[in-house]
């Protein structure tokens, strides 16, 4: 089921008919278009298909499941914004989720307003939510912020578009450090509901890809910062 809209078309892939039609219910009311699927499978091939602006993907569909869908997409070198739901209370599928190149979750049952808010979020972030400038660099690590790039050293790097904030909101901010509920607030949005662990994990991955040219630095007992210069 799909539905044109001027915020663009979001991919919702829910086994649940009730959540699935209540969370088109309140996407169509915020200016999106929806398209529906219940499998795993069908939804990779319509996300690839149709090009959505965003996803919402349950964890737990049947033949591919979410997780395995996110991770086909990323290695497709599709970065499409990805929200999960998932009705499992195991923080483990959510930080895995997370890892694997995921934007954002939300556990069932979850408002439908939440939802909708969480996807304007992360597209608002993918779309420059991070204030046009000059490029910012920091070691070997540099970002152009106006085309939402990053390279490690010569490599261009793909990253995920909170990924990509994370890492432009501390080298705007070079040598300050900053708390992790900070940084949820700032770059996140909101207090995301994944708690303080969700930044461990994205500063993580950043590190993962930027490899020895990565400029993340822990400051032991308060959060994080980038190194000056």
């Amino acid at each position: 089921m799909r539905a044109a809209a001027g915020r663009g078309l979001v991919v919702v892939a829910e086994d649940e008919t009730a959540i699935a039609e209540l969370a088109a219910l309140y996407l169509r009311r915020d200016g999106f278009g929806v398209h529906l699927e219940s499998t795993g499978d069908a939804a990779f091939a319509a996300i690839r298909q149709l090009k959505p602006v965003a996803v919402v993907l349950d964890i737990g569909l049947s033949g591919m499941d979410g997780l395995e869908v996110c991770q086909a997409l990323r290695a497709a070198g599709d970065w499409t914004p990805v929200l999960f739901v998932t009705a499992r209370d195991d923080e483990l599928d959510r930080l895995l989720g997370l890892e694997i190149g995921a934007d954002d979750y939300l556990t069932k049952p979850f408002s439908p307003r939440e939802l909708s808010l969480r996807v304007r979020t992360v597209l608002r972030r993918s779309a420059g939510g991070v204030p046009a400038a000059e490029t910012y660099s920091a070691g070997g690590t540099r970002v152009d912020v106006t085309r939402r790039r990053a390279w490690a050293g010569e490599a261009e790097v793909s990253l995920t578009s909170t990924e990509f904030d994370l890492l432009a909101y501390l080298l705007r901010h070079p040598g300050q450090v900053f708390a992790r509920e900070q940084l949820l607030s700032s770059v996140w949005g909101y207090a995301a509901s994944a708690g303080t662990r969700t930044v461990d994990v994205h500063v993580a991955q950043l590190r993962a890809k930027l490899g020895e040219h990565s400029p993340l630095r822990t400051v032991r007992g308060i959060g994080y910062s980038a190194d000056a210069g």
